[in-house]
Order: C-alpha cells, then structure tokens, then sequence
C-alpha cells in the first residue's frame, strides 16, 4: 500500500529524462525503484535521467538481454533492471539478486511484475502512462525512506518551475 502518491507530468522526452535527474538528486542510497509502464512509455528514458545525474557519462540502453546493467558511479552503484525478457522469477534467485540490494546501491527495476516473489517490496513505484503526447508519471512512495525521497523530489526546481515537467 502507497504511503503517499504524486502525479507528475513529462511533456516531451527531455522532460522526461529531466525528471530523471530530479528523482536521482533526490535519492539516497539504499534505494529500490519500480518503473512501470507498457512499452514505449519512457522507462528507460527516465533510468537515462537518473544515470546521467549521479554522473554516468556513456550510453544508458535497456539491459532487456543482459537483465541489469551496473553503473559504478564512486561509492554508488546504480543497477538497471529490465525484467521483459524474464522467462521465469526463480531466475533471479540463480542471479543472486538480493546481492543487488546493499546499502550503496540504486536499483531501477522495469516490468517488477515479472520478478513477483523475488524481488523486495519498493521504496518508490513510478507508474508511467500516456498523457497526450506525453506523459504522465504517478510517483507512490511505499517506505518511509520513499516518503523521504518523494518529499525532496516534490521540492526539486524542475518540479516547482514546471519546466517541461
């Protein structure tokens, strides 16, 4: 059950990985993320925005093959999963998927549906739906430390500006 819930807006893709950058700013290790959203919604455009803000200069693709990609960033590391492909959930348990979850890690998890059982419950779950040609993201904070999170995000520039977000 959400804590506390926030409809944000993203008009276009910049505006998306905008906001990417406000949730990153105002996360703090440990943290655990859900995006969810059918394909095409702007989950990975989003894990751009937060990478690129905790200091990830390269390329964020899907890691919708490999199912994670780690970025060592300092004493962060910012793990990206995209479960689509997952064929079976006890498959994240052979990955050893709670070695993930320590105290200087970031993880954004795409599809977590497809990971019931063997994922830990989310500090935050970000819904992400079409809005016109944008979109519109419902950010629920389901941890006291998510409630945190959402309270800072609330309180980033781009969110009070409105500044295509």
């Amino acid at each position: 059950m959400a804590l506390s819930v926030r409809e944000l807006r993203a008009g276009d893709e910049k505006a998306m990985v905008a906001l990417g950058g406000a949730l990153a700013r105002a996360m703090e290790a440990p943290m655990l993320v859900y995006l969810e959203g059918e394909l095409g919604m702007g989950k990975t455009t989003l894990a751009r925005g937060v990478a690129r803000a905790l200091g990830h200069p390269g390329a964020v693709k899907s890691p919708t093959y490999t199912l994670v990609e780690p970025y060592e960033l300092g004493e962060l590391t910012l793990y990206h999963f995209d479960l689509y492909r997952l064929a079976d959930p006890e498959e994240l348990e052979f990955m050893g998927i709670r070695d993930y979850f320590g105290e200087h890690s970031i993880a954004l998890v795409e599809w977590p549906g497809r990971g019931r059982g063997f994922l830990p419950p989310p500090d935050l779950v970000v819904r992400i739906e079409r809005l016109g040609s944008g979109r519109q993201l419902s950010v629920e904070a389901h941890s006291q430390r998510g409630v945190e999170c959402l309270g800072r995000l609330l309180l980033a520039p781009e969110i009070i500006k409105g500044s295509g977000v």
